[in-house]
């Protein structure tokens, strides 16, 4: 059985629906104070925007594409015990939008870390939750960089946030088993391989980067999403689609709250998330793309099954189970199937 050490997922990791009412929002019930959130426009077309405690309120960048960060007053303005702040920004606050935001528990604002060869500007660790989030400038000659996690990272997200020059999101995962394998965000592309961007698999304390501009030119900031397996809680893997309505069934140990995944054999298949809040649950077929900017999917092609102890593909789409093709995945839990006292969650 997988028992966890984390009874509340809630008190880590959460998505939160509202609706937006164009001016100034106060999104509320949080169970926590958030300090990464990504938030999306469900209705109309819209940037991805992710904001966290570590670069400030107001700087945001695009899961969707390549620029560099920038800084929107009516953006997200503040965090607040239980929720955020939003100002009149339509992609985030639209009037009447409906809007979702996955939220993650960090460290605040968080310090530098000195246990790489490349200082962090700032680094924010939940060792409970496997969660971490650190900015560093690049130096342009291979290093290692401190994430603070004390356990090694199974997904890695780093993007470039100096403006002058557009660089596309790198991302590994530990499904991606070839050395220096990595995926964009923020395209559509199969996975490729590039030993000067991750050059090895990270260890305990720090993760290591090469000499590429999208992970490590010299001068150029940078923010890294640092993400380790925690049993019941969060994981990240690989699994292998089979093409069929009774599809491939994912093991996490857990009620996924989110999932996300990417088809890496095959490109021009988009980014997936699903989630358990918005409506259309088991199955579950409102998909959103991080990767455009489009509103949410309503179709029935890559439908899942959220599960008490992991995930089960019902689509026969390329997108999320073609037969034969590797995908990777991000899970994040809504309860463990078994707690810490040994009791069975319940299944939703």
């Amino acid at each position: 059985m997988a028992y966890t050490t984390i009874d509340k997922s809630s008190l880590h990791f959460s998505p939160t629906l509202y609706v937006g009412n164009g001016g100034t929002k106060t999104v509320t019930g949080i169970p926590f104070e958030p300090d990464m959130s990504w938030l999306k426009n469900r209705s109309t077309l819209g940037d991805n925007e992710i904001y966290d405690k570590v670069r400030g309120a107001t700087y945001r960048i695009y899961p969707n594409n390549n620029s560099a960060q920038d800084a929107l007053a009516q953006g997200l303005q503040a965090w607040t015990s239980d929720g955020f702040t939003v100002g009149n920004n339509g992609a985030i606050n639209g009037n009447g939008n409906n809007i979702v935001s996955w939220n993650w528990k960090a460290n605040g604002a968080g310090s530098s870390n000195t246990d790489g060869t490349i200082n962090t500007i700032k680094t924010s660790a939940n060792t409970t939750s496997g969660v971490s989030i650190s900015t560093y400038t690049g130096t342009g000659s291979a290093g290692t960089i401190g994430h603070g996690l004390g356990v090694a990272p199974t997904a890695i997200w780093i993007k470039k946030t100096s403006a002058g020059g557009a660089e596309n999101w790198f991302c590994w995962n530990k499904g991606l088993t070839s050395a220096g394998g990595f995926l964009k965000l923020d395209r559509g592309d199969a996975a490729s391989t590039n030993n000067t961007a991750f050059p090895w698999n990270p260890q305990a304390n720090t993760f290591g980067v090469s000499t590429d501009a999208a992970t490590n030119a010299s001068g150029v900031t940078y923010i890294a999403y640092c993400f380790a397996d925690v049993q019941g809680f969060s994981k990240m893997n690989s699994y292998l689609g089979n093409g069929s309505t009774n599809g491939s069934f994912i093991y996490t140990g857990f009620s996924p709250a989110v999932v996300i995944m990417k088809n890496v054999t095959n490109a021009a298949t988009p980014w997936l998330i699903w989630d358990n809040k918005r409506p259309g649950y088991n199955v579950t077929n409102l998909r959103l793309r991080p990767n455009t900017a489009d509103a949410e999917d309503t179709s029935t092609a890559d439908p899942v099954d959220l599960l008490s102890n992991g995930f089960k593909c019902r689509g026969i789409n390329d997108d999320s189970n073609k037969a034969g093709s590797t995908f990777i995945y991000l899970a994040f839990a809504e309860a463990p199937l078994v707690g810490s006292n040994n009791v069975p969650a319940n299944a939703r």
